[in-house]
């Protein structure tokens, strides 16, 4: 079922605001992390988080969060953004109660979840004060848990240095041709908000031209990353950059490259869902996780890059303001999601 399609049947089956209404409402006031939110979270016991983000950072963080607070379990339920946004459609058309916490690597989820009145408001002093306002929704239904790059990126013992691509014009080369990996924009909501803004900034005629690459076809912007790393490709057209980091720096032999075009930036936002089950812990997860704290966590792991203005960027990365970036916009891959899966899937049949 398309985006639109499946998300009006979704609104039909609940008493939540149909799909396209406005829904008009203000932040509500900071809601502190207090002993007692803390004691209720702990006689819930558990807190379900969606996310999209790879187990290799979004386990240890739960666990991190369970030292922190003993006696909350995490449920870490993992999948590719596009696939955790038709679950989360699915299982509230059904009214299963299931979702405390979602994160999604493609910000226009929850431009469609908060006009169906799913989300809760939610933010504590720390997040109001050292959120900038580009990293959180006005009304407080939403922030941006952290911020990576789709890049490019290759195997250094499989390509040469004088054929080392500078951009995405240049993977167009024959000399690429069966020596390419991406992921999938119908799975990844990185590879979805990447693909966006790369048919805006070059048009959808070089998808067309790409396709006749021999590209290595796979669905989650974390699989290139793990691809090229066993060599099974040379180069990735796209990809977490955070997970070709991590593998550089445990010795595999991985460089990014920023193409000359710009990179594809990926916000990540997260939400507190109103039908939660276990709305202490939830609230209690997410306050956690943009805390300096918790924010910190993730930087030191993965080397993403922080929304909490008090948290640094992870030293030896580059700085996110020198890098040039394609504007990511997420409106507009709203409206045009089902078309970008279309068009995709007709050039590269997959």
């Amino acid at each position: 079922m398309r985006r639109r399609q499946f998300v009006a049947a979704a609104a039909a089956s609940t008493v939540l605001a149909p799909l396209g209404a406005r829904v008009l409402s203000a932040a509500p006031p900071p809601q502190a992390i207090t002993p007692a939110l803390i004691e209720a979270a702990k006689k819930e016991g558990k807190v379900t988080y969606y996310t999209a983000m790879d187990l290799s950072v979004a386990e240890p963080m739960a666990k991190a969060f369970e030292a922190k607070y003993p006696g909350i379990k995490v449920a870490v339920e993992r999948t590719g953004a596009e696939r955790l946004f038709n679950r989360i459609g699915q299982e509230v058309g059904s009214n299963i109660r299931r979702v405390d916490v979602a994160n999604s690597s493609d910000a226009a989820h929850f431009i469609v979840w908060k006009r169906q009145g799913w989300l809760e408001p939610f933010l504590t002093p720390d997040m109001a004060e050292n959120l900038a306002a580009d990293q959180r929704d006005p009304d407080g239904a939403f922030v941006n848990q952290r911020t990576h790059l789709s890049a490019i990126a290759y195997n250094t013992r499989m390509v040469k240095p004088e054929d080392v691509p500078k951009g995405f014009v240049d993977l167009l080369d024959p000399k690429y041709s069966g020596k390419l990996v991406k992921g999938h924009p119908g799975y990844s909501g990185t590879i979805m908000t990447a693909t966006q803004q790369l048919a805006k900034a070059l048009g959808w005629e070089y998808f067309e031209k790409l396709s006749k690459q021999k590209v290595l076809q796979v669905q989650s912007a974390t699989e290139p990353p793990k691809r090229i790393e066993a060599g099974e490709r040379a180069i990735a057209v796209d990809g977490s950059d955070y997970l070709f980091w991590m593998a550089k720096e445990r010795g595999a032999p991985i460089e990014v490259v920023h193409a000359v075009e710009g990179t594809p930036q990926v916000s990540n936002p997260m939400a507190v869902f109103k039908a939660s089950p276990n709305p202490n812990a939830a609230r209690l997860l997410v306050g956690w996780i943009m805390s300096p704290e918790g924010q910190e966590f993730i930087v030191n792991v993965s080397g993403q890059y922080p929304a909490n203005r008090l948290v640094k960027a992870k030293a030896g990365r580059p700085a996110l303001a020198s890098i040039k970036t394609l504007p990511e916009d997420p409106l507009e891959v709203e409206k045009t999601a089902d078309e970008i899966k279309t068009r995709y899937q007709r050039y590269f049949k997959v």
